[in-house]
């Protein structure tokens, strides 16, 4: 099985030619909105691990690659008022590059008659509208693929090995059937791929960088598992 290792939520980058529409952002582009704390550390941590790697470079703020064309929140308050054409701009820019890459590597693997691991890292806010996110550790995936929930199993039970203490849940805060990127990946992909959305609680992550003991749990675990 091969690894495919994705950050799509590292920075919160806007390129130049769209920073006017960000005047007096810096507080929302540093917050959880602007991108996902810590990711990029672990992501970084996890690298070695993997056969192939993909990060983004540019803030969801301007476009969020973890949604599929057409959803309601594939453009952000301060860019859903483009017009079609600057939108559409955007979205060859910044969008499709990124996701048709990752797509095309998937792609060349499966065809190649091997499975693939894609292992997405994200980071989540503690508290959201009032309330308190009840887990340390979440496991997106699709409870009907049967792959899926059995790496789940494992992955858990890993990291468990390691840090009994830590809560982890499955498909909270947030459902592995929810838009994603890896819930329209298995739709293009019904045999010999593996989509899982990490996602850590950024409680465990001062000044954008990941507690070592997190890091170190979640790399072994994942180094055991495949």
């Amino acid at each position: 099985m091969k690894l495919v290792l994705t950050c799509e939520h590292a920075f919160n980058t806007i390129p130049q030619e769209y920073q006017n529409l960000f005047t007096n952002a810096m507080e929302t582009l540093e917050s959880h909105r602007g991108y996902d704390p810590g990711a990029l550390d672990l992501f970084k941590e996890l690298k070695d691990l993997s056969d192939f790697s993909f990060y983004h470079e540019t803030g969801r703020l301007l476009v969020e690659v973890n949604r599929s064309k057409g959803h309601s929140n594939l453009f952000s308050a301060f860019t859903k008022n483009l017009s079609g054409k600057q939108k559409n701009e955007i979205l060859t820019q910044y969008y499709f590059p990124y996701r048709d890459s990752v797509e095309k590597q998937i792609s060349s693997i499966i065809e190649k008659g091997e499975k693939v691991l894609h292992f997405s890292v994200h980071t989540f806010t503690p508290k959201l509208d009032e309330e308190i996110r009840n887990t340390d550790i979440g496991l997106l995936y699709d409870p009907s693929r049967s792959e899926e929930k059995e790496f789940s199993k494992k992955f858990k039970q890993n990291i468990k090995n390691q840090n009994p203490e830590l809560k982890i849940r499955f498909n909270y805060p947030y459902l592995g059937k929810a838009d994603g990127f890896t819930t329209y990946l298995r739709k293009k992909f019904h045999e010999n791929y593996l989509g899982i959305e990490l996602e850590v609680n950024q409680k465990f992550v001062p000044q954008n960088k990941m507690e070592y003991r997190i890091k170190n749990a979640v790399f072994i675990a994942l180094k055991e598992v495949g």
